[in-house]
């Protein structure tokens, strides 16, 4: 058992749990403690995840491979993204708890299981141990109703989509005889064992990843926990579980459901121009920010999902280089979102954003760039990330779904220059509250990698491609 491949989950477990009792003991500074601890422990993990040789652990339950190293990057740099995003808001909001930091980072630990796993039981371990602190997450603020009904509606529907994957779990097990990903591969490559029974039961696994990407019709989640939960929450769940999620998604149907792909790629082909057009049509007429952003979220995982659609390397290549445009134009327009104060009011309204481009030139310019990349617009890096997921599509001959993504991003291209003609030809109302440097640094450094994206592809491209022949060949 070689158990130093989960060298980077050990170290932030033990350093989250070392954490927590420090926490408790000490009376002063203890939620600086914890963030400042927390970033530390995923700075330590991430560089052990670089370090870190690949190969089987636990009795082929745990890989470690190119792909999981690429995922669990991505992963590590997106929670250290939302504790950074929550530092101000904690501060303004009277909340600096220590335990708000160790629930990111007790999350992060699931979702580098979940990435890593190899088996049905593992994976199913990671998503719950990646939820449980998110349902607390999202009810943080337990003064205000909205959070307390979206930690609710989350943990509500969180359950259930839990019991479709643990159902759909049992299933396959009961017809392939296994839970490892290499055996259930085997026994599905001979289509003796190709029962209707087994394929309900991917249909239900697939069913429970579903819901943590908030793909339809599993969506009905998202728009009111995204706009309930705190901020820094919302920005945390809109990008580092997606990013496991998504990456598990192609590593379960790619892998050991690989051989099962005429059943299941119309499935997700649906679900993708569901996801698409619901995500690029119901955020028209929003109104609100965090409302808007859970509808885009929606339609960015139907892009995503094209990826899975196309059952290729290309494709799962272009969904890795998709998750990493999505989590930083993503993680810095939040960073603009908290930013909007007023008096030391929080606003979340569209109209809120008026005039900003000649009060705050620099804030505005940075969220016009993620409004741009979100949109698809060239050179951006949403432009690329789009431009991957649909060369794949084509490639594998979809040639209707590559077609609807690109009318969709037309569509869904509305509402997000609606917010630039906001900032830049509406009267401003009254100048915004200054930008705290925290908030200010990550707008400017997720801004940076979005606006010049096109001028160092090469190296994730690269990755992305490395990490798509580990999990397909």
């Amino acid at each position: 058992m070689n158990w130093s491949l989960a060298l980077p989950e050990l170290v932030l477990a033990c350093a989250g749990m070392a954490l927590l009792v420090a926490g408790v003991l000490v009376r002063t500074n203890a939620f600086m403690l914890s963030c400042t601890g927390a970033l530390g422990a995923f700075l330590a993990a991430g560089v052990l995840v670089v370090t870190t040789s690949g190969g089987h652990a636990y009795s082929d339950l745990f890989v470690v491979d190119a792909y999981s190293r690429f995922a669990k990057v991505l992963i590590l740099l997106a929670g250290s993204l939302g504790i950074l995003l929550a530092l101000d808001w904690t501060r303004q909001e009277h909340l600096r708890r220590f335990e708000f930091p160790l629930l990111m980072l007790f999350s992060t630990v699931g979702m580098m299981l979940m990435v890593s796993a190899s088996s049905l039981m593992t994976l199913y371990v990671g998503v719950e141990l990646m939820s449980l602190p998110i349902y607390v997450l999202a009810a943080f603020s337990r003064e205000n109703v909205r959070s307390a009904e979206a930690g609710l509606k989350y943990f509500v529907l969180g359950s259930l989509a839990s019991g479709l994957l643990l159902y759909g779990i049992s299933l396959v097990y009961g017809f392939a005889g296994a839970t490892e990903f290499a055996t259930v591969s085997v026994a599905l490559s001979n289509p003796a064992l190709l029962s209707p029974g087994l394929v309900v039961g991917v249909v239900f696994v697939l069913a429970g990843l579903a819901f943590k990407v908030s793909a339809v019709p599993f969506h009905m989640w998202t728009p009111d926990v995204y706009e309930g939960a705190p901020t820094p929450v919302t920005a945390f769940m809109g990008t580092a579980p997606k990013v496991a999620a998504m990456a598990l998604l192609v590593r379960v149907m790619d892998g050991p459901f690989g051989h099962l792909i005429g059943q299941w790629q119309i499935l997700v082909s649906f679900v993708a121009i569901a996801s698409m057009l619901l995500g690029s049509l119901a955020a028209i007429g929003q109104r609100n920010l965090k409302r808007l952003m859970a509808y885009s979220s929606i339609g960015h995982m139907g892009y995503a999902l094209i990826g899975l659609a196309a059952g290729s390397s290309q494709g799962a290549r272009g969904v890795m280089i998709y998750l990493v445009t999505y989590v930083f134009m993503n993680a810095g327009t939040f960073a603009v979102i908290l930013s909007m104060r007023r008096g030391g009011r929080s606003l979340e309204g569209v109209s809120d954003l008026a005039g900003l481009g000649r009060t705050d030139p620099a804030r505005a310019m940075w969220l016009a760039i993620f409004m741009f990349s979100m949109a698809g617009i060239p050179p951006f890096a949403g432009f690329w990330g789009k431009y991957f997921i649909f060369a794949a599509a084509v490639q594998s001959g979809l040639w209707a779904l590559a077609i609807i993504g690109v009318l969709t991003s037309v569509i869904g291209a509305f509402y997000y220059i609606r917010i630039i003609k906001v900032m830049y030809f509406d009267e401003a109302i009254e100048a915004l509250d200054a930008m705290p440097p925290s908030l200010g640094f990550a707008a400017a450094a997720t801004g940076l990698f979005t606006g010049l994206f096109f001028v160092f592809p090469a190296p994730i491209v690269a990755a992305a491609e490395a990490a798509a022949r580990a999990v397909l060949g």
